[in-house]
């Protein structure tokens, strides 16, 4: 399983240090965009990083919290917090739970072997979310560019008191229905609840309505003219300055990662300058414990309305780190073995939420560093991993002072990097269906949620892909009456020299493509364009490979209707797979015998030409 790992071990210390510098500032960065923190952020990289690397099926994959992944989590995590009363820490277990069934549904996808079917989520559909992604991080930190937070606008927050007591009575109504006490009969205990309720209560309730009221893309845009009356220009001078750095940095070099330059330059200077910023969260020291508390009192009721958003969690993230690895293919000339690589993140993921850790995947950037530093095995990953658990153990106090809006910064040039130009260039030339998709997609994963979002448009991508196979599967599938053939339907070959003294007794189905629900509708309108005259139909099999039951049972009520017409039915080049659908029901031998299932048009010539009188 490990060989090899060792192998050109200089190259991989080197990549792998590499690829752990340029991880450290997006693994901070993420964690504070998830909403639990830098801590989390670092968390998720290492192990994540670690387990996915010694585990996983691409050898030189750097992994680790991810925007598409961390977008998503974001949604997750502030949708069970606002479900558990904006209460963070009761919201906690639910969250990691979460997290920990996708990756264990990512361990599930690779041992079923599915990895190999990733590869047919339809490009608008991925267009459309990786364009959604870095809108919404572009929009969402616009607040902390501008220095501006909820929590600390106290007008802002007083605006919320009257909904915040709203709460509280309702927390109390809750608890007394659950003790079983009627309100109407004892309302003196209510109001004696009521009474205990403290300003310092109302406050912090009215602090975490704000919060709600100022996330996500909605809050953020309705809170912006308030940001923009309240702006900190020295924030936003941080930030922008941090912008600036790693765009122009690229420029002079590429050897040095221009993001890390930003993060320690913009950082030291507004600390040794004692300038009056806003620091990110508080980053724990020593080593990261296991977080158990989501498996006390555990139920399947608990998280049953979470299976879906797990699973949904699970194949973005299998998609954004099997995409990572076709890069690292390409770049290595090697090949990735995609259903060991979704174990290997499916274990990272696991592990790195029973620590606290935001989920992640295969991450690109990193992964190129990676490769062009010389990182060629498993241990590249592993390296990285381990230093940044060093910089947490040793630097996690320093790493505390880094300031909030140097990691807004960093976010929005990412928010700008992983937008999809490619796609959003090519509209004018694409299908309108495609546009529609990836519009679709697009708008809803922004506006409304991500998660249906793109289940939404898979679905759409998927009716639209069976329509059109549908419409050419009937465009290509004639019904020809013999010697009556037009430029519209011209035989086949070996239909040219087809007895003319026959063609109002024999006809001819020729069925091209995969018999199935998108083109049933047009298979069953056969019998109706039959005339009465007709006592044969060959029906040409040959380009049929598949046949689901929606088609299974077209094509046994149109055959029942033809019998009843007196029509016989004759099969040519019948394939395996639709042979064992019809032999399963009956249609063979009953609709029709297997003496009327022939391999070639020259054998059901002969029959013809045996059974078949003319009866002009």
């Amino acid at each position: 399983m490990f060989k090899n790992i060792f192998t050109n071990l200089r190259g991989n210390i080197f990549g792998g240090i590499t690829a752990g510098i340029v991880a450290l500032p997006l693994a901070l960065a993420f964690g504070v965009q998830s909403g639990l923190g830098p801590d989390a952020g670092l968390y998720g990289a290492i192990f994540i990083g670690f387990f996915a690397s010694l585990f996983g099926g691409t050898k030189t994959q750097i992994s680790g919290p991810t925007a598409p992944m961390t977008a998503v989590s974001m949604v997750i995590i502030a949708g069970i917090i606002a479900a558990n009363d904006g209460d963070v820490e009761k919201a906690l277990p639910f969250i990691l739970l979460v997290f920990l069934l996708a990756g264990l549904m990512q361990v599930m996808l690779g041992v079923l072997g599915l990895g190999k079917y990733i590869k047919y989520i339809p490009y608008p559909v991925v267009s459309g979310f990786m364009t959604a992604i870095g809108i919404i991080i572009l929009v969402t930190q616009l607040l902390p560019m501008m220095g501006y937070y909820a929590n600390s606008d106290e007008e802002f927050i007083a605006e919320f008191k009257p909904a915040a007591e709203e709460v509280l009575l309702d927390k109390i109504l809750k608890e007394e229905a659950g003790e079983g006490i009627l309100v109407l009969e004892d309302f003196k205990e209510t109001v004696n609840r009521a009474e205990r309720i403290t300003d310092n209560d109302i406050q912090m309730e009215s602090v975490t309505l704000a919060k709600a009221a100022s996330s996500g893309v909605l809050g953020s845009i309705k809170t912006l003219p308030r940001a923009l009356k309240n702006i900190n220009w020295l924030e936003f001078g941080l930030a922008a300055l941090t912008i600036l750095i790693i765009f122009g940095f690229k420029k002079i070099t590429t050897a040095v990662p221009s993001t890390l330059v930003a993060l320690l330059v913009v950082s030291a200077g507004a600390f040794l300058l004692k300038l009056d910023y806003q620091p990110i969260d508080q980053i724990p020291g020593g080593f990261p414990l296991p977080n158990l508390t989501m498996f006390s009192n555990f139920s399947i009721g608990q998280i049953s309305p979470y299976i879906f958003t797990a699973m949904t969690l699970a194949f973005l993230g299998a998609i954004d780190s099997l995409l990572t690895s076709v890069v690292a293919d390409n770049m290595t000339k090697t090949k990735h073995n995609p259903n060991k690589e979704l174990i290997g993140q499916g274990i990272g993921n696991s592990i790195a939420s029973v620590f606290g850790g935001i989920p992640g995947a295969g991450a690109t950037i990193r992964t190129v560093v990676n490769i062009n530093s010389g990182g060629t095995t498993q241990l590249s990953g592993m390296v990285a991993s381990i230093l940044l658990l060093v910089i947490l153990l040793a630097l996690g106090p320093v790493a505390s002072q880094i300031p909030a809006a140097v990691l807004a910064g960093i976010l929005i040039t990412v928010g700008i990097g992983v937008m999809d130009y490619k796609g959003l260039k090519a509209i004018p030339n694409m299908p309108k269906s495609e546009i529609v998709v990836m519009l679709v997609v697009l708008l809803l994963s922004v506006f409304w949620n991500l998660v249906y979002a793109v289940g939404i448009g898979l679905v759409l991508a998927s009716l639209i892909f069976m329509k059109k196979i549908g419409d050419v599967s009937a465009q290509r599938s004639k019904l020809v009456p013999l010697g009556n053939a037009d430029e519209l339907t011209l035989p086949w070959n070996d239909e040219a020299n087809f007895p003319q003294n026959l063609k109002e007794e024999v006809f001819i189905k020729r069925l091209d493509g995969p018999l199935f629900f998108g083109n049933t509708s047009d298979f069953q309108e056969l019998a109706k364009g039959i005339p009465t005259t007709a006592t044969h139909l060959i029906i040409r099999m040959g380009k049929v490979p598949y046949i689901d039951q929606s088609g299974l049972y077209a094509m046994e009520e149109t055959l029942l209707r033809l019998r009843q017409n007196n029509v016989k039915i004759i099969l040519v080049s019948l394939q395996k797979q639709p042979k064992v659908m019809m032999q399963s029901i009956d249609i063979i031998p009953d609709l029709v015998p297997e003496k009327r299932i022939v391999k070639s048009f020259k054998e059901a010539m002969n029959y013809i030409r045996t059974n078949v009188e003319d009866v002009v």
